[in-house]
């Protein structure tokens, strides 16, 4: 990404932004991607450094990981205004709808920190607003159907929000803060609801863990690991999978268990199949 001209010092800036969009809808391409954006805040230059904060946004959205907050924890409060208004925002990002801990102490420490600054205060203040977003119940991550497909409409309130950042202090700090609510176009409940086939809520016990990547293993392994039994409806977060925990009712066609699922009863189903095994000794 050699620059020869300050002409294509924006085109630089969108083209990080890409090497997050890019590579955000999978745990593989995003681990290989940090490395790239390491090298870019090594060795870029100021553009590209400025755009750093919210291709890691972009790759971790409502996905608050400890490593990501640190490095743009340490962004915020970098020497250079535009870099540490952006890892501001981006903090706000990857913490959207998660009501997450370590987050809002963050927020606590950069709103004393900002207190004498109008501008990077009223962005933490935005940034704390993102994080309790809809009390916890909501995200702004625009993949669905366990990350195989992302909602184009979602996507674009991301893409318009994270262009409109590369200017701050023109666009979101003065004249064009309702920018902002291009964000409301991915605000989407985070929950799984369980419904009859006249599309009344039934409280089904739901398991919700950890998901784990059963392609190519033999047999019916775990897809999960680490759940907890609820009844539904149930929050799911970034990362975890739900599963129904009887086997008395059954979903009636065969799909992710998220947002709206329609069941019915299992027309093979017997009592004997819920009952705990027997532990024998050989």
């Amino acid at each position: 990404m050699c620059i020869r001209d300050r002409k294509d010092a924006g085109y630089q800036a969108v083209a990080v932004l890409g090497v997050g969009l890019i590579a955000a809808s999978e745990d593989v391409g995003s681990e290989m991607s940090l490395r790239m954006i390491n090298h870019l805040l090594q060795y870029g230059n100021v553009t590209v450094k400025r755009a750093i904060p919210l291709a890691l946004a972009l790759l971790n959205l409502s996905n608050p990981k400890v490593t990501i907050m640190d490095h743009l924890s340490k962004l915020s409060h970098d020497s250079d205004a535009e870099t540490s208004q952006r890892a501001i925002i981006a903090l706000g990002l990857i913490g959207a709808g998660t009501n997450n801990s370590r987050l809002a102490g963050i927020f606590r420490q950069l709103a004393v920190y900002y207190a004498k600054d109008p501008s990077n205060l009223y962005l933490v203040r935005i940034s704390q607003g993102l994080l309790h977003m809809g009390k916890g119940l909501v995200t702004i991550q625009p993949y669905y159907y366990d990350r195989f497909l992302y909602s184009k409409v979602s996507m674009a309130g991301i893409i318009i929000f994270a262009n409109s950042c590369l200017d701050m202090t023109n666009i979101i700090i003065e004249k064009y803060h309702y920018m902002l609510f291009y964000l409301c176009l991915s605000i989407y409940p985070k929950s799984l609801f369980l419904l009859d086939e006249s599309l009344k809520p039934l409280p089904v016990s739901v398991r919700v863990g950890q998901a784990v990547d059963v392609v190519g293993q033999a047999g019916q392994p775990k897809r999960i690991t680490g759940f907890q039994t609820h009844n539904a409806p149930v929050l799911i977060s970034y990362g975890e999978r739900a599963e129904i925990a009887t086997e008395e009712m059954i979903p009636i066609t065969d799909v992710v268990l998220e947002n709206f699922v329609i069941i019915k009863k299992n027309p093979n189903y017997s009592e004997d199949q819920d009952k705990p095994r027997k532990k024998t000794s050989l």
